[in-house]
């Protein structure tokens, strides 16, 4: 396998990761807007619906930090990486 191929494959995975959490952003979206629709025609004197927004987006800021803040190398692939630029030198 070419460092190309290689290279290739880290990429798709963060592209993956990247395009998991934008689809969990859009149904987040979308499910709290139906959500809040139901609650507010049903039942407008309990505002429920905000119950399910907190906790959910608890799980959806995780998500966010997992893929765009966290996602930097593991210590053994940063380490792989730094042994492979010193056999370029």
């Amino acid at each position: 396998m070419s460092d190309d191929d290689k290279l290739y494959e880290k990429a798709e995975k963060i592209v993956d990761e990247k395009l998991g959490f934008y689809y969990h952003l859009y149904s987040y979206i979308t499910v709290n807007i139906i959500l809040a629709i139901i609650n507010l025609i049903f039942s407008p004197n309990e505002i429920w619906f905000w119950w399910v927004s907190l906790f959910w987006g608890i799980g959806l800021i995780s998500h966010f930090g997992k893929v765009f803040i966290f996602s930097k190398l593991t210590p053994k692939e940063s380490m792989i990486e730094k042994e492979m630029e010193k056999m370029k030198k």
